[in-house]
């Protein structure tokens, strides 16, 4: 499975190919908001620009989805490796900075750490669902059983 290494909390979370960052990130317990993001943020549309995050390293740009329409216009005045966690999809492995506006104490000695240990690839696809015995269930048409039929006497 893709690795998504969130650096300032110094975890490793696993997720499916295809999986949007930002539900990631709140399923793992991740903070990606800051306090207007608490109190105001818009549920993954792409309109409160508070979920930003910063991908690091230039060479995963084939990580994440590409940049949408929306992200290009919320984010024309922010650096070029800042992304709307609500609009990219993990495709690959890739190490992610949340609320990088607030900056991150020795970021390039942590970041350079990070890099160190290799990011697993991770598949490229969902597993296949496994059939159970118990999931095709066959229907009898409805008929008179169990009902009076009225010829019998009272």
């Amino acid at each position: 499975m893709p690795v998504i290494r969130f650096l300032r909390e110094s975890r490793d979370v696993e997720c499916y190919p295809g999986e949007n960052l930002r539900e990631v990130a709140l399923r793992e317990g991740i903070g990606l908001y800051g306090v207007k993001g608490i109190l105001g943020n818009c549920g993954g549309c792409g309109q409160c620009i508070t979920c930003f995050v910063e991908i690091p390293d230039v060479g995963t740009a084939q990580a994440l989805s590409p940049r949408t329409g929306v992200e290009d216009q919320k984010l024309r005045r922010r650096p070029d490796n800042w992304r709307l966690a609500c609009q990219a999809l993990v495709e690959e492995s890739l190490v992610v900075i949340t609320r990088p506006q607030l900056g991150l104490a020795n970021k390039d000695t942590q970041l350079t750490a990070a890099m160190a240990s290799p990011l697993p690839a991770g598949p490229t696809s969902w597993p296949e669902p496994v059939a159970s015995p118990g999931d095709a269930q066959e229907f009898e048409p409805l008929g008179e059983e169990g009902g009076a039929t009225g010829d019998e006497a009272p």
